[in-house]
């Protein structure tokens, strides 16, 4: 489905109730983290060290979002030659606060209010009339708004928790009538019991099951069971630290694994009021659960797109009643005969594709192919953009151009040597020649593995 329109006018409006307000934007990535807190879900590692450093520059995204007169909190620079790859295709240049201070493992927003002239200088926005626009809102957020003075554009940390949780997601799915896969909602030990009674007859007829944190993200918080033993190990593990911690809470969803053909991410924006802007509809690509990238426009049918379409225009308005406003994206999933399952979970926050709006509206000419992934990159030193550039070359979108390359995202390259991710979207005006493009990067990149072996 093709956008039309300018997407920060609609968000802005939806959230603020003008088309021009400036933002301050925040790109604080996996928030999911901050809503799990004290959730009990899966035993699972916590991501720190080179992975959490990583992540948390992915807060360059935010670049992409800004308008002329917003100002973007980044945790360090941009490399400059990256500011003038996005400003000769046209793409806008706002300007940036920086706190004097970045810690690898903290988010943007950490680093932030570990800052006191930031923070006045936030206050002073709030002044101008600025409203606070994070990747999404936790209570680190609320904090810097009320230590800073500057307002949310956007709601509570504690409404953005409950509709981002996979129960929240799963309970309105049913409320609604909307096909999904068989399963339990599980928020007590007791519901997790009767949940694992369910499943073990699953696993019993040949039959898998996939146990998930509500607030799990990028493949973390997820187990596909297999057998009774291992099921029934997994629940003992969830009960023995619950009792540990003296609670009877959990925060999980198991659910019958079903087959699918293709993952789906369809992306609106809810207004206030309960009113709906549909967007658009991507595939999904993932690995393991983990998100790479996305491609458009999706091989679907015209009714296909119409169900989700529809969807979204029921989700809306319960989403506002309770108290939502901004953006949303849905999974959804396509199973080998076609059939949607449209709610698989709700994210409403920014997502991987809202940072791909603007670009999307501004540089990929109608009917073009498209490919928005990251490539993993293994460095013997830091790599600065105009190295990248001369081995990119032809590669690269040229302003006007209906074929080639824009960096998306350039910080992540650099931020936990000597392993790092180029974030990218790539056009073309056929798939053929997509594909072509997509391996002659991938070729392209590799030789600067290979110097780093």
């Amino acid at each position: 489905m093709t956008m039309a329109g300018d997407f920060r006018a609609k968000l802005r409006t939806a959230l603020t109730g003008a088309a021009d307000t400036p933002l301050v934007l925040l790109g604080n990535f996996e928030v999911e983290d901050e809503w799990a807190g004290a959730e009990r879900g899966l035993p699972r590692l916590t991501v720190g060290g080179s992975g959490r450093a990583l992540v948390n520059r992915m807060d360059e995204f935010a670049l992409l979002l800004a308008a002329e007169g917003d100002r973007v909190v980044l945790k360090a620079s941009p490399d400059p030659d990256h500011l003038t790859h996005l400003a000769e295709l046209g793409l806008t240049v706002p300007r940036l606060l920086l706190p004097r201070e970045q810690q690898p493992d903290r988010t943007v927003s950490a680093d932030a209010l570990a800052d006191d002239t930031l923070t006045a200088e936030l206050a002073a926005l709030g002044g101008a009339g600025f409203r606070l626009a994070p990747h999404g809102v936790s209570t680190v957020e609320e904090e810097l708004a009320a230590r800073s003075g500057l307002p949310l554009a956007a709601p509570s940390a504690a409404v953005c928790k409950a509709v981002n949780s996979k129960i929240y997601s799963r309970l309105l799915a049913t409320d609604l009538g909307l096909r999904q896969p068989p399963g339990r909602t599980c928020a007590t030990l007791d519901e997790l019991a009767d949940a694992v009674a369910w499943a073990g007859r699953v696993v019993d007829g040949g039959g898998r099951v996939v146990v998930k944190d509500a607030f799990g993200v990028s493949g973390k918080g997820i187990t596909v069971v297999e057998s009774r033993h291992r099921l029934d190990r997994l629940h003992r593990m969830i009960e023995s630290r619950a009792a540990r911690a003296g609670r009877s809470d959990v925060a999980l969803v198991v659910e019958e694994w079903v087959a699918k053909r293709t993952d789906l991410n369809y992306h609106f924006v809810v207004g206030r009021d309960g009113s709906m802007s549909f967007d658009f509809v991507k595939e999904a690509l993932t690995e393991d659960g983990v998100h790479k990238g996305h491609r458009f426009p999706p091989r679907l049918t015209g009714a296909q797109l119409d169900e989700l379409v529809t969807v979204a225009e029921a989700l809306a308005a319960p989403l506002a009643r309770d108290g939502y406003a901004g953006v949303v994206g849905v999974d959804a999933m396509v199973d080998p005969d076609g059939g949607i399952y449209p709610i698989v979970e709700i994210n409403a926050r920014n997502n991987m594709s809202t940072y791909q709006t603007v670009v999307q509206e501004r540089l990929v000419p109608p009917g073009a192919e498209v490919l928005a992934r990251h490539y993993p990159v293994r460095l013997p030193e830091p790599l600065p953009f105009a190295t990248l550039r001369r081995l990119l070359d032809d590669a690269l979108l040229r302003p006007g151009g209906r074929t080639g390359l824009v960096v998306t995202a350039f910080a992540t390259v650099n931020a936990a040597p000597p392993d790092g991710r180029l974030y990218t979207l790539l056009m073309a005006e056929t798939a053929a020649r997509l594909a072509a493009l997509d391996d002659e990067v991938t070729r392209r990149l590799s030789t600067l593995t290979e110097e780093a072996r």
